[in-house]
């Protein structure tokens, strides 16, 4: 089914009145400095006592300047953050789950949702099952307790679909562009098959799990961020350095660099479009559709077919336009996915917030 761009809803919320990018050129004051961090330092930032040295020495500016900037850029809203980005599915037990609301009853069963702080993403989409949220929680014991728990108290049935294969998910690309999607004009990458473990938990020391919990929300923005964090836990700045690489190389970090906000930055029309493959086909689908550079996330997900769910590949595209995204869901259709298909366009966000690992790295290390 295609929309009008009228008809299309786009995100709401505290971030959408931080600033549009529909109503204001975000770009025009941007220098080439500015635009080096956001685009070339969402990954890769250094993992030493004093990074902004380092960043400011790449780009021919002092230490100071750079920390400065970053500053600035996070205060009008094109950073989210500055820090480490984490891997729930690695850490803990993570699920996308969904609801069928009543219309009359959205608001409260929203409110019983968001309540508790295991869930970390929430968003209303246009289609039947209409609330669409994320829990990370220490076990998949936990996790599925808070699922039925949900269920009792709402009396909404919850569609339970953890994530079984990543072909390719990554929020990483350059935004100080005019291209029409994200990941447009970034070099082709390689998808592949990698299968996720329900119970798979990080392996995790009690340092691990303190400057866990202490980055979850971001590092502080000064000049020596890592022997910030370890003052707050009470550990040496080479051990905290030691700890961010070691985390990041065990797939516990998936980055560490600046978080763009990539729905004030312009790519705030999305869809994910949801796909019925052949289950011997899926793996080859999977992989050659995560490497296309306009997907921005696809991933394998269990039908439920007693609960009329159909649908086991999960894509999203995140572009500027409306109708844009719906004409390259058409060309993925046509040319990659010639299968049933569903088009779940997000039409408000109720709640967006990192995933909370207090109880998850707990948890770690009473094990």
């Amino acid at each position: 089914m295609r929309r009008s761009q009228a008809e299309i809803g786009r995100f709401v919320g505290t971030e959408a009145e931080v600033m549009s990018a529909l109503d204001e050129d975000w770009r025009a004051d941007l220098d080439e400095i500015d635009a080096a961090l956001i685009d070339d330092y969402q990954s890769g930032f250094p993992v030493v006592e004093r990074p902004f040295r380092v960043v400011g020495e790449e780009l021919g500016v002092e230490e100071a300047e750079a920390l400065e900037r970053v500053r600035q850029l996070r205060e009008r809203g094109i950073f989210r953050r500055f820090g480490a980005v984490l891997n729930p599915p690695v850490i803990g037990s993570s699920t996308l789950a969904a609801v069928s609301a009543p219309e009359d009853r959205l608001a409260e069963v929203a409110e019983v949702i968001n309540g508790y702080r295991q869930v970390n993403h929430n968003y209303r989409r246009d289609h039947s099952w209409n609330l669409w949220f994320v829990v990370t929680a220490a076990s998949q014991e936990k996790r599925d307790a808070i699922l039925e728990e949900i269920e009792t108290r709402t009396g909404c049935a919850v569609l339970n679909l953890p994530m079984l294969t990543d072909y390719y998910i990554d929020l990483e690309f350059p935004v100080v562009n005019d291209d029409a999607f994200a990941r447009e004009s970034v070099a082709a990458t390689d998808a592949s098959a990698t299968r996720i473990s329900e119970a798979a938990v990080g392996d995790l020391s009690a340092l691990d799990a303190a400057l866990l919990t202490e980055i979850q929300d971001g590092f502080p923005l000064s000049a020596t961020p890592y022997r910030d964090i370890g003052a707050a836990i009470d550990a040496d700045v080479a051990d905290v350095v030691a700890a961010v690489e070691r985390l990041r190389d065990d797939g516990c970090i998936k980055r560490v660099g600046c978080v763009v906000n990539h729905i004030v930055t312009g790519f705030d029309a999305n869809c994910m479009v949801v796909w019925d493959v052949p289950d011997e086909e899926l793996d080859e689908r999977g992989e050659a559709v995560g490497e296309l550079p306009y997907v921005t996330l696809c991933y394998h997900r269990p039908r439920r077919p007693e609960q009329d769910w159909p649908y086991n590949l999960f894509t999203m595209i995140h572009g500027r336009e409306s109708e844009a995204v719906d004409a390259k869901i058409d060309e993925l259709a046509a040319d990659h996915l010639p299968f049933e298909h569903e088009r779940l366009y997000s039409t408000e966000t109720l709640k967006q917030t990192g995933a909370q690992y207090d109880d998850l790295v707990t948890a770690e290390t009473e094990r």
